[in-house]
């Protein structure tokens, strides 16, 4: 007897009803759980097995959508995957504590011909408040199976998905709230046309074309015109849609509303959520506040002197020089925070597995070349990036606890203050504060966006929001700074380097909009969810993905880049090997890396950047800089890559030994003799020029055909500009007032465009 095939299962609820939260527990799955509409933009599969029966069942989880009625992406996903696919059943995820709103998309679903079952979620919460359901009371009015689950706390989900298999197995027949409401009889007649038509959900198809839905109108024409006809004759030509909808929420409110029972209906309490919002969400301690968070983040994860000890005139121990402590946990700073320790603890690791390789293919008289393969080309490069995972890990593990308790959803609502005035809506926001983890999901998520100028503003400066990759190059370069030329504090910087991310997005922002992706801005409604604590397991989770993307990247792109650097630097042009001894501090011969095919290839592009500071009017080895810039276009972390290879080299044209950590960037410096400027404008480029590979190709991907290119070149432009600012500013001050005139110049330009285009359209319009 043949197997029989899976059940499959749709998971569909509103954004932010903790439908993929739902989707993880059952599925084992990893998926990105956001405290926000929108985090869900596509839809995902997974396999859910049943620990006593063992029977399996195929679990697909749709975009969070609040009607099936297709305006937005997420929606179309959602309709077409509950139409085309073969389902035989539907899990409708709702959330308890707004159930009047989560029953709309509800009763859209109860008009299919499939079996529904009713995920009754974050039911915890409506017991915190002492409040209840009338579960029975709402099975009966829906006909349909109603189940109370935690999906958070993982209670009742068994109970859920025996009930789901059972009822699965069951023939139903579509029904809607609207049989006694004024469309009744329309609504009879439509069925009763699409059913002699062998329709399949003949009353789903009806109600949408009644509400002049145009996927639907357009395959029904004649049911249409009878629909306009009944419309005209019978209703008064009213306004179908807007009554479909109406009627919808009145017997809602009416019959559906009154399972909810407060434990004090007369009672005005204000939950904590509210309490906490109103300092959170404050008109003027909003952004304050979202920079003092971003801050203590920063701090916990960076700095050298953690509770600024130091700073404050505090003296460390001294007897503490030669042993761990001294470089682990202490340093001429002060107490090292977090981060920087956990950090300290992988760079002593991979040195001693770097000299425990380099001893063992000396031993085995390995040849001169395939020791520094091995050391410097491959182990060199690969451990200066995963130095730096720690530090990744930490960020976005804070970043992850913001998004779980629902204050990254506030942080949206408070900068919809200020983006809504750059052309903007809050929504956009959404994509680019995931751009802080990757750029790759985050300009997935611009599909929530409706307007399509919106969506390429967004997509464009989303990489400006400095993701995990960009973190090494920026505490690298930052640790340069503070070693070598003894100034700032790396968390300071850091921070510093992060909001000139988010700054130049917002000016980017304003110029798009004012020019050439002018439009209307749209509007934006999010309902802010409740704070919660996050839950322990779904970060670990979220932490390992991290982790394992990164090292499979590390292990195939840095991978392949760094052997591919190491074989550039280490032969010239006519194939001569350029042999080094690390022990000695001596190049073997008269060739050195600055007559290898990468110096070339370095020096031809290295005036490019000279308008930045880390050009032409750089020492010997200048052209290391331009070198990392373009292989960071591959990788992000290839810069740092790049760097951990060439240190050994740069090192011993210093006489000097090769650096652990920053210091591969502390010997650039001192080779080149870069200044502060030139390398906070390196870090600027590299933050907000074209991203790697993988996100090109998404951008590609989500944008309309025919304007990559004028992305692209957005991105080299604007990196180009804020980079050279920084240099020229920073090393002679006075060009701050060229800037300026430069600036004044772009804004009159900007104005007298728009005013020619706006005397333009009232001209054609009089016409």
């Amino acid at each position: 007897m043949a197997q029989r095939e899976r059940m499959r299962f749709a998971l569909a609820g509103n954004p932010n009803s903790g439908k993929t939260t739902l989707f993880n527990v059952l599925t084992g799955s990893t998926a990105h759980v956001g405290n926000w509409p929108g985090v869900t933009v596509e839809k995902k599969d997974g396999i859910y097995k049943n620990k006593v029966t063992k029977e399996e069942v195929y679990i697909l989880d749709l975009p969070g959508i609040y009607s099936l009625s297709p305006y937005t992406s997420e929606e179309v996903i959602s309709r077409n995957a509950l139409i085309d696919e073969k389902i035989d059943l539907i899990i409708n995820i709702v959330d308890a504590t707004n159930l009047e709103r989560n029953l709309y998309l509800t009763s859209q679903l109860l008009e299919m011909d499939l079996p529904v079952v009713i995920a009754l979620n974050m039911i915890d919460e409506v017991n915190k408040e002492g409040d209840s359901i009338n579960v029975r009371e709402l099975e009966n009015k829906l006909r349909v199976p109603v189940v109370e689950i935690s999906a958070l706390k993982e209670e009742n989900i068994s109970l859920l998905m025996d009930r789901a298999i059972d009822f699965a197995k069951k023939k139903r027949e579509g029904m809607t709230i609207l049989k006694d409401s004024p469309l009744k009889n329309l609504i009879n007649e439509v069925t009763e046309s699409l059913k002699k038509q062998d329709i399949p959900n003949p009353l789903f198809h009806a109600l949408k074309i009644i509400e002049n839905d145009e996927l639907e109108t357009n395959k029904h024409p004649d049911v249409y015109k009878f629909v306009k006809e009944y419309n005209d004759e019978h209703l008064s030509s009213q306004d179908l849609e807007a009554m479909v909808a109406d009627e919808r929420y009145k017997y809602i409110t009416s019959n559906l509303s009154n399972v909810y029972s407060k434990k004090d209906p007369n009672k005005k309490k204000l939950s904590k959520s509210d309490k906490i919002d109103k300092v959170l969400t404050n008109k003027w301690l909003g952004i304050p506040i979202f920079i003092a968070i971003l801050f203590v983040i920063f701090h916990l994860t960076f700095a050298e002197d953690f509770l600024y000890l130091n700073a404050m005139g505090v003296s460390f121990p001294t007897n503490f020089a030669g042993t761990p402590f001294k470089g682990l946990f202490f340093t001429e700073g002060g107490i090292n925070s977090i981060g920087v320790i956990l950090q300290n603890l992988v760079i002593c690791f991979t040195d001693w597995i770097n000299s425990l390789v380099g001893d063992l293919l000396t031993s085995m008289n390995a040849s001169n070349w395939g020791v520094a393969l091995v050391c410097d080309g491959i182990l060199g490069g690969l451990f200066s990036v995963l130095s730096f995972v720690p530090q990744i890990l930490l960020l976005f593990l804070f970043f992850s606890i913001l998004e779980d308790t629902g204050y990254m959803a506030r942080v949206a609502f408070i900068l919809d203050r200020i983006f809504r005035k750059f052309g903007v809506s809050g929504r956009a926001f959404m994509p680019m504060i995931m751009g802080f983890g990757c750029s790759v999901p985050a300009m997935i998520n611009t599909r929530t966006l409706s307007d399509e100028k919106e969506k390429i503003a967004t997509i464009r400066v989303i990489p400006f929001f400095s993701c995990g990759a960009k973190l090494p190059i920026l505490t690298a370069c930052t640790g340069a700074i503070i070693i070598t030329l003894g100034v700032g504090n790396a968390d300071l910087i850091t921070l510093s380097m992060y909001l000139l991310g988010m700054v130049t997005a917002i000016v980017a922002l304003i110029v798009m909009k004012q020019t050439t992706l002018k439009g209307e801005v749209a509007p934006f409604i999010m309902e802010l969810p409740n704070y919660h604590l996050p839950q322990f397991k779904s970060l670990m989770i979220h932490l390992w993905d991290k982790l394992k993307h990164f090292i499979e990247k590390a292990f195939t792109i840095i991978l392949i880049s760094t052997i591919v650097i190491w074989f550039l630097q280490s032969f010239t042009f006519d194939w001569k090997y350029i042999e080094y001894d690390p022990e000695t501090l001596q190049f073997l011969g008269t060739l050195t890396t600055d007559d290898s095919i990468l110096a070339g290839i370095g020096k031809l592009i290295q005036p490019l950047f000279t308008p930045l500071g880390f050009g032409s009017q750089l020492a010997a080895f200048g052209w290391v800089f331009a070198v990392g810039a373009i292989t960071g276009l591959i990788a992000k972390e290839n810069v740092i890559a790049t760097f951990g290879m060439l240190a050994a080299v740069v090192g011993v044209a210093l006489g000097s030994a090769e650096g652990e950590g920053v210091n591969e960037v502390v010997a650039m410096v001192q080779a080149t003799n870069i200044t502060i400027p030139a390398l906070i404008s390196f870090i600027a480029f590299n933050m907000l020029t074209i991203p790697c590979f993988a996100a090109v190709a998404t951008a590609k991907a989500e944008l309309k055909k025919g304007t990559l290119k004028y992305t692209i070149a957005f991105w080299l432009i604007v990196s180009y500009i804020v980079s050279s600012l920084i240099y020229t500013v920073g090393s002679w001050w006075w060009t701050s007032f060229i800037w300026v005139g430069a600036i004044a110049l772009i804004i009159l330009g900007i104005y007298l465009y728009n005013k020619k285009i706006s005397s333009s359209r009232l001209t054609l319009n009089r016409g």
